[in-house]
């Protein structure tokens, strides 16, 4: 019997260590380089690996070209951790011992830390609701405002804005297919990965986290002043923890989904943006 149950806790834990392995694949083809591109980075880059830089012989980008530049950033995003380098432990070790540190502790977190006040969990998730459409909504704002007004910095960050929510849909969907996680509500918030009864709508990682990051990463880089920043991050963290608090996903789900989609966000508006950063 000692065996058994051995072997019935160890299981998950392979399950847990694989699926680390394949988060940081795809969370480094996330952050990684396009192919073929050897573009230095400029001096005040971060120190993720860096997206193409555009040329100035680009032509402007446009909503026609939309579904184009997705299939290239998709293209860019899956294949790019062939072009890991040394540099990149930089980010993927700290990520890799937060996301072990998330999935050890999650069950316990969401049956012993997050409540399970029906009307406190429901407050939290309708609160995520709403506060994700907002910013959801905010690159279409942008965008037409950019058109209204003739402002062709606006356009442009409403145009990748748009582009980094579509990249992000297709990460989290894939992500979702491939790593088939109960949500919390499910098996007494065990959390195990590649169970097939999660279906399509699997909880990990969390599509508000990695939708909002993904959106408020491209506003926060074209409008980079201190307050715009604390504005649209401060939202996109307190979607992720109403997730949490709502019963909706583990900590891990919206760790990874942040992680992922400020990642998109930042990949999408180094790769095409052309027109120059807003600075008060």
């Amino acid at each position: 019997m000692k065996d058994k149950q051995i072997f019935c806790h160890s299981a998950p834990l392979r399950r847990c260590c694989f699926s680390i392995v394949v988060l940081l694949v795809v969370e480094a083809a996330i952050g990684g380089h396009a192919i073929g591109q050897n573009t230095p980075a400029p001096a005040d880059s971060t120190s993720l690996p860096n997206a193409p830089l555009p040329k100035s012989s680009d032509r402007a980008i446009t909503l026609r070209d939309l579904p184009r530049r997705v299939l290239q950033d998709q293209q860019a995003i899956w294949t790019s951790p062939l072009k890991l380098r040394a540099r990149d432990l930089r980010w993927l070790v700290p990520l890799a011992a937060a996301t072990g540190a998330a999935i050890a502790t999650d069950h316990h977190t969401m049956n012993s830390v997050v409540s399970h006040d029906a009307d406190f969990n429901q407050a939290n998730v309708d609160a995520s609701n709403v506060m994700v459409g907002g910013i959801l909504i905010a690159p279409g704002a942008l965008y037409g405002i950019g058109l209204a007004k003739h402002d062709e910095h606006a356009r442009e960050a409403g145009l990748l804005g748009g582009e980094a929510i579509a990249d992000g849909v297709v990460v989290e969907q894939g992500m979702k297919l491939i790593f088939w996680r109960e949500r919390p509500s499910q098996d007494n918030a065990r959390g195990l990965f590649f169970q097939g009864r999660s279906g399509i709508d699997s909880s990990f990682p969390s599509s508000h986290a990695v939708l909002d990051w993904s959106s408020a990463a491209v506003i926060a880089s074209e409008y980079p002043s201190r307050w715009t920043q604390l504005g649209v991050y401060s939202l996109a963290t307190g979607i992720s923890l109403t997730r949490v608090m709502g019963q909706e996903h583990f900590p891990t789900d919206v760790l990874v989904g942040s992680a992922a989609g400020w990642l998109i966000g930042h990949y999408v508006y180094r790769a095409h943006h052309r027109h120059p950063r807003y600075n008060p």
